[in-house]
C-alpha cells in the first residue's frame, strides 16, 4: 500500500508573552469543526470542541500523571506551529476503497513554569468529520524513561447531551455488551465505559473514541471525579503492576493515541467516516495482492449440525461437508473452529500438553486442505492466543506452508499495553507468512487494519453467538451497533442464522440456534455491518431447508468502494448504503416496533433497477421483488424486521 501525505506549515509562532499564548484553536478545512486549547490561571491545559459554532465539548482538562507526579498544572505555552495536510491512502479491505482526509493541525509546546520545568506537547487536528488531540512527552533530561500512571483528559459534553455507551464494568473483559442510554450527568468513577461513547448535543452528533493505539494502553471512559457531567479517560492497567498504565522507552518520545471526536449533524453522518484509520499508522505491508477478503462457511455456531454426517463434530467428514457447502455457494473459505489441534477443547483455557503443531487424529488436515483446493475453497483455523503465543513463528510458518489462508485467534480479552503490543507482533508475523487474521475475543478497533491490511476483522462486539445461551441479541441491539461499535471498524458479528423466530418464540439453544429477527433483517446485516471476512454461521441443512435470501448473501461483497448513510434515528432504525463498482447495496435494520419509512434513493442516483428482499408474513419468509425505482422508496418494516436491496443503474 502506498501512502501520500502532505503536511504544509502555515506559520510558526513564538510568543513573546504568556498572555498571547493562552488560547489557540484550529478549524477544519470546511470551517464547520473547531478544536481549541487554552491554559487557565492555574496553568491547567483545557481543550474544547465545537461544530458550526455550537459547543459540543466544553472546556475540559488534559494532562498526565507520571511516576514523578502530575504533569497537568503550572504549565505555560512557549510556542506553536500550524500545519495543514491531506492523508490520502488506499483502503485494502474496508468501508471505502480509499480515503483522502484533509485536516488542519496545531502543535503546541507547553513547559512547567516552576520546578523541574518538564515539557509537554499537545497536537490538535481538525477534519471535516471530526477533531482529535494527543499528548506527547518529548525526550528531556527530566524524564529518562517515562511511566504514565494515569491520563487526566476529560470529555465534558455540553449540558443536555443524550449519550449511549457500553458499561463494560471492569478491565480484562471480552468487550461484548449492549450500548444503552447513558446520562452524562450521572456517570461516576465506578463506571467503566468501552468505546465509542455516542452523544447528541446541541443539535449535533459526536462519538468519543481513540485511534492509532500502539505502544500504549487502551482507553476507556469513566465518570468525572467531581461528579460533573461528562467523562474522564481511564487507561487499562498493566497486569504486573496496576499502578502503571504505560511504560515508555529510554531516549524516545512517548505519544498517546489520538483522542478522536467524530462529528456530524446527526448520528448517521458518522457512519461513513474513515477517521479511525486515517489517524492510525500507515500500512506496514508492502505487497497486498495476496489479501483476499470474502465469505466463509463455519462449523461452530450451528453445533456443528449436519444430517449427512453420522457424528458431526471436529472431524474430517464434517469439515468436508462444510467445504462442499462453501464450494456449492461460491464461498472462498471454510473456517474450522476450536478443537482441531491436539489437546484443544478448553476454549479460553489451554489444556496441559495441548499441541497446536499437530492436529487431532479425528481430522486429517492435509487431506482437507487438498480437498478444499480442488473445490477452490481455502481453510481458516482457530487458535487460542496463549497456545499460539507459545510457538507463534513455527506455527504460522507451518500452516502457511501447508496452504492455510487465515487464522482466527481468540480469548485475548484485554487491552493493556502488553496485549496491544502482542496484537502488533502477531499481525506483523502473520503478514510475513501471508496469513489473514480474524481476532476474536478482541478489543474494539483503533484503526490497526490500516497498518496491517491482512487484519480483516475482529470481535469486540456482542454478536450472534449469544443466541446460543441468551436472549440479549435483539433487533434493538443490532440497530444500536450500527450507530456505535460499527463506527470504529470491522466487526465479527457472525451473521447468517436462518432459524428466524419472533422474539416471543425465541429460546436460547446451542445447536441450530434461533435468531429473534426476521430473515430480511438478517440479510441486511451483511451490508449494515462492515466485515471483510464474514461468515454464513448456520448449518448447510438450515440453508437447504429454508433458502429464502441465500441468493442475496451469495452475491454480497465484503469490501466496499463507498459508504453512505441513507436514514434512521438512533435506536429506532438505520439504513446504510454501500457501493461496489456501479452497484449499490442497501441494508435496513429496524428495532422491535413496526414502522413505515421513506428511503431517499435519489441520493444515490437518478434511477435504478432494484432487487428487494423485504419482510414476509412470518419471520422466516422474505418477499423478493424486482422493479425500476427512482426517487424515494416507501418501505414497511416489521417489528424486528428489515430489508436488503441491490440497486443497479
Amino acid at each position: 500500500m502506498k501512502r501520500a501525505f502532505h503536511a504544509l506549515p502555515l506559520m510558526a509562532l513564538a510568543f513573546a508573552t504568556p498572555a498571547l499564548a493562552q488560547s489557540l484553536d484550529v478549524a477544519s478545512p470546511d470551517g464547520h469543526n473547531r478544536i481549541r486549547l487554552s491554559v487557565d490561571a492555574q496553568g491547567q491545559p483545557l481543550w474544547s470542541a465545537e461544530r458550526d459554532g455550537q459547543q459540543v465539548i466544553e472546556a475540559s482538562p488534559l494532562g498526565l500523571t507520571l511516576a514523578e507526579g502530575p504533569l497537568a498544572t503550572g504549565l505555560t505555552v512557549t510556542g506553536s506551529e500550524a500545519t495543514a495536510g491531506e492523508d490520502r491512502y488506499a483502503i485494502i479491505a474496508g468501508k471505502a476503497a480509499s480515503a483522502a482526509d484533509r485536516y488542519r493541525a496545531l502543535s503546541i509546546q507547553l513547559v512547567e513554569k516552576d520546578g523541574a520545568r518538564r515539557a509537554l506537547t499537545v497536537e490538535l487536528r481538525a477534519y471535516n468529520d471530526g477533531v482529535a488531540f494527543r499528548t506527547i512527552l518529548p525526550v528531556q533530561p527530566q524524564i529518562v524513561a517515562p511511566i504514565i500512571r494515569e491520563e487526566r483528559s476529560e470529555f465534558r459534553v455540553a449540558p443536555g447531551s443524550h449519550c449511549w455507551g457500553f458499561n463494560i464494568g471492569s478491565f480484562g473483559k471480552s468487550h461484548e455488551g449492549e450500548y444503552e442510554p447513558v446520562d452524562p450527568a450521572k456517570a461516576r468513577p465506578h463506571n467503566l465505559f468501552d468505546l465509542p461513547m455516542l452523544c447528541e448535543s446541541n443539535g449535533k452528533a459526536l462519538a468519543i473514541t481513540e485511534a492509532g493505539l500502539a505502544d500504549y494502553a487502551g482507553l476507556a471512559l469513566t465518570g468525572r471525579g467531581d461528579g460533573g457531567p461528562g467523562f474522564a479517560a481511564k487507561l487499562s492497567p498493566a497486569l504486573d503492576d496496576p499502578r502503571i498504565a504505560v511504560r515508555g522507552k529510554v531516549g524516545s518520545p512517548l505519544a498517546s493515541p489520538w483522542r478522536l471526536i467524530m462529528l456530524g449533524d446527526k448520528a448517521g453522518d458518522l457512519i461513513p467516516s474513515t477517521l479511525v484509520t486515517s489517524l492510525a499508522e500507515p500500512s506496514r505491508v508492502a505487497q497486498t495482492d495476496w489479501i483476499k477478503p470474502g465469505l466463509s462457511a463455519w462449523d461452530w455456531w450451528n453445533g456443528p449440525s449436519l444430517k449427512s454426517v453420522a457424528k458431526a463434530g471436529t472431524n474430517t467428514e464434517t469439515a468436508k461437508a462444510f467445504i462442499d457447502f462453501a464450494a456449492a455457494n461460491g464461498l472462498p473459505y471454510s473456517l474450522i473452529d476450536e478443537g482441531w489441534y491436539q489437546g484443544a477443547g478448553g476454549a479460553g483455557e489451554v489444556r496441559p500438553g495441548a499441541d497446536m503443531m499437530h492436529w487431532n487424529p479425528a481430522i486429517d488436515l492435509p487431506a482437507l486442505i487438498d480437498y478444499g483446493a480442488k473445490k477452490h475453497v481455502r481453510l481458516w483455523l482457530w487458535f487460542n492466543w496463549r497456545a499460539l503465543d507459545a510457538n507463534m513463528e513455527a506455527a504460522l510458518a507451518q500452516y502457511a506452508a501447508m496452504g492455510i489462508a487465515g487464522i482466527k485467534v481468540d480469548f485475548m480479552d484485554r487491552d493493556d499495553q502488553a496485549m496491544v503490543d502482542w496484537y502488533h507482533r502477531l499481525l506483523e508475523a502473520a503478514a510475513r507468512h501471508h496469513l489473514m487474521v480474524d481476532l476474536h475475543g478482541a478489543y474494539v478497533p483503533r484503526g490497526l487494519t490500516r497498518a496491517y491490511p491482512n487484519f480483516l476483522t475482529q470481535e469486540g462486539v456482542m454478536g450472534a453467538e449469544y443466541n446460543k445461551w441468551s436472549r440479549r441479541v435483539t433487533a434493538d441491539h443490532n440497530v444500536m451497533l450500527a450507530y456505535t461499535r460499527g463506527l470504529l471498524g470491522p466487526m465479527d458479528y457472525t451473521p447468517g442464522g436462518f432459524n428466524n423466530v419472533a422474539p416471543a418464540d425465541f429460546v436460547p439453544r446451542n445447536d441450530r440456534p434461533f435468531v429473534q429477527t426476521t430473515r430480511a433483517h438478517g440479510l441486511a446485516l451483511y451490508v449494515a455491518y462492515e466485515s471483510p471476512f464474514a461468515s454464513l454461521a448456520d448449518s448447510p441443512d438450515a440453508y437447504a431447508e429454508s433458502p429464502q435470501g441465500l441468493d442475496f448473501i451469495r452475491g454480497v461483497p465484503t469490501i466496499w468502494d463507498e459508504t453512505r448513510f441513507l436514514g434512521g434515528q438512533v435506536g429506532d432504525y438505520v439504513a446504510i448504503a454501500r457501493r461496489k463498482g456501479k452497484r449499490w447495496y442497501v441494508g435496513v435494520l429496524n428495532n422491535h416496533e413496526a414502522r413505515s419509512i421513506s428511503l431517499p434513493l435519489d441520493l444515490l442516483g437518478a434511477a435504478f433497477h432494484m432487487t428487494l428482499w423485504r419482510d414476509g408474513a412470518t419471520p422466516r419468509e422474505t418477499v423478493k421483488e424486482a422493479r425500476a425505482v427512482h426517487g424515494a422508496l416507501a418501505l414497511d418494516l416489521a417489528g424486528s424486521g428489515g430489508a436488503a436491496m441491490i440497486l443497479e443503474p
